[in-house]
């Protein structure tokens, strides 16, 4: 875990109720997988989001409005300064990729994948990334995976763009050496119990200090309670009790 102070310096709405945040600052170590805490000015709890990108220098958060914390933190403008903890939890174990790795995102857990994405095609990888959305309007981050060479591969709910149907269908419709997954519950237990190959599984958790004291995150795996904030947020296929 790593402390420091942010500046942002870019503020993106991809969507309504998403946006972007592009932080300067020392984002040394992170690896793929793992999340910040970054304090919002005015609440208590510290607020818990993936690392959807990063250099030695620059943190990418992408930030959806769920109350009116992350509403305070959209609103930011480009010059202000946050309290952020970074290289939290566990990233994905990058061993287990093979040579066809598939990406299933979900809605708000597809940004948690780019930079696994990044980091899979730079070492050679040949990449599926199917990205899930209930609708065209709702999609985001489609350019960004594809401009990484990966095989990228929309699904809607209601078929408005791409192929009709949940981003899970891709166990089916690809061949595959891997799974990293991250978005709904519900499309987790189905990777879990569908997927062919190892997968890895980054869980969307609600959090109180984000690294491991409070226990407020904890779930039961097969090997008893774990936190999500300390032990993952990065599970592996069959660990997880559902």
């Amino acid at each position: 875990m790593k402390k420091g102070i942010f500046t942002l310096i870019k503020n993106e709405e991809l969507i309504p109720g998403m946006h972007r945040l592009t932080l300067v600052g020392d984002a040394s170590g992170i690896v793929p997988g793992q999340f910040a805490e970054v304090a919002v000015p005015g609440y208590f709890l510290r607020r818990p989001f993936s690392a959807a990108g990063f250099t030695e220098d620059t943190l990418t958060l992408a930030v959806r409005v769920r109350g009116e914390g992350t509403a305070a933190l959209c609103a930011a403008e480009p010059g202000a300064r946050l309290d952020v903890l970074t290289c939290l939890g566990n990233g994905f174990d990058l061993s287990l990729a093979g040579e066809r790795p598939l990406l299933i995102g979900g809605g708000s857990g597809v940004p948690a994948l780019y930079p696994l994405c990044r980091e899979l095609v730079s070492r050679g990888a040949r990449v599926t990334a199917a990205l899930g959305f209930n609708t065209a309007a709702e999609s985001f981050y489609l350019y960004e995976f594809a401009s990484l060479g990966a095989e990228t591969v929309l699904y809607t709910a209601d078929g408005s763009l791409g192929r009709r149907g949940l981003a899970v269908a891709a166990l089916a419709d690809f061949e595959y050496s891997s799974v990293y997954a991250c978005g709904a519950v519900p499309m987790l237990q189905i990777i879990d119990r569908e997927a062919g190959a190892p997968a890895q599984f980054s869980l969307e958790a609600r959090m109180g200090c984000g690294f491991g004291a409070c226990m407020g995150c904890t779930v039961e795996t097969v090997n008893g309670p774990k936190r999500v904030c300390r032990d993952g947020p990065v599970f592996s296929g069959g660990e997880l009790i559902w």
